[in-house]
């Protein structure tokens, strides 16, 4: 059975295709976007539209998704800038680029870093779901960094538990709009879906237990670069709590960033990296630690700012 969604469109799109303002609002790829115009399964104020069209805010969408019931498989495809930094038997260590999703999923056609690990020969761990053989932590697809994902079962059940016990050091580094205060804190508030927006996160009671500390290491006039440390792993967390606090990530449309400032910077997505990544290692539990700079669009963000500083 189809799903349907029905949902106004946010401040933050106004103006957009429609193919590229739903891929970011859905996590969908444009081309699976543009695929659902061609069969009239999206329409704005009750009439289909293409994927050309343009998104009006506060217009209401009717969006007719496929059968989620059967899960994507692996497909093997090379992934223009997905890098390996390390390999072993037990582990492998990606620096993922962003529109890069973690694993295939209902109606994401993009790439995927377990199809660019097929293409480039490394096999993976068979444990977990058949289309996540070998995942054991995420990154959004509009959120770029580093991720580990486990070739052995050893790997598997080690990583799970590194991840479980929280012995697993994850820095990402955020640019938020505005400054936080106070510039070092935790933010401890619990995360569920939203009551009425089943694709977008929100802080609420009775959610699962969220933590997340931060540290203010760069402010400019309209915006603080922070260093972001996780205890827990929830989807969106760090988007969810930064928003909740009033200082969403520069470029975060779908959790009510500032489009003006956006386009300013030049940011199509979230400015949101996993810079370190650091565990005991399955093998004999040593400590193994991964960095990843900033990639090209979140220093060009930086430059700006810096500019005008």
């Amino acid at each position: 059975m189809s799903e349907i969604r029905t949902l106004p469109v946010p401040d933050g799109l106004d103006g957009m295709r429609v193919d590229a303002g739903l891929a970011r609002l859905l996590g969908l790829s444009r081309t699976a976007v543009a695929g659902l115009t061609e069969v009239s399964a999206v329409l704005v104020d009750g009439h289909p539209v293409g994927k050309s069209d343009r998104l009006a805010a506060g217009a209401w969408l009717e969006i007719t998704l496929p059968d989620p019931q059967q899960p994507a498989a692996v497909t093997a495809a090379p992934v223009p800038g997905l890098r390996v930094l390390h390999d072993d038997a037990d582990v492998v260590v990606v620096d993922k680029p962003v529109g890069v999703a973690a694993h295939p999923s209902p109606g994401w056609t993009g790439p995927t870093v377990l199809g660019g690990l097929a293409a480039a020969g490394i096999q993976v761990a068979t444990s977990g779901a058949a289309e996540r053989h070998g995942v054991v932590h995420r990154l959004d697809v509009g959120t770029s960094g580093l991720m580990a994902v486990a070739k052995s079962e050893r790997g598997y059940a080690a990583l799970k538990r590194a991840f479980r016990d929280r012995t697993v050091a994850k820095h990402y580094r955020a640019l938020v709009q505005g400054h936080p205060d106070p510039s070092r804190g935790t933010i401890d508030a619990p995360i569920d879906r939203h009551p009425k927006h089943d694709w977008r996160f929100a802080v609420m009671a009775g959610g699962k237990p969220s933590v997340t500390h931060y540290q203010v290491i760069e402010a400019f006039p309209a915006a603080s670069l922070c260093d972001v440390t996780l205890e827990t792993g929830r989807t969106h967390q760090i988007r969810v709590h930064f928003a909740a606090l009033r200082h969403p990530c520069c470029g975060d449309l779908t959790y009510g960033a500032d489009p003006v400032l956006a386009q300013r910077l030049g940011l199509e997505r979230q400015w949101l990296h996993a810079a370190r990544l650091g565990f005991p290692h399955p093998a004999d539990d040593h400590w193994v630690e991964f960095t990843s700079p900033d990639p090209e669009d979140l220093r060009h963000a930086l430059d700006v700012l810096a500019a005008q500083d």
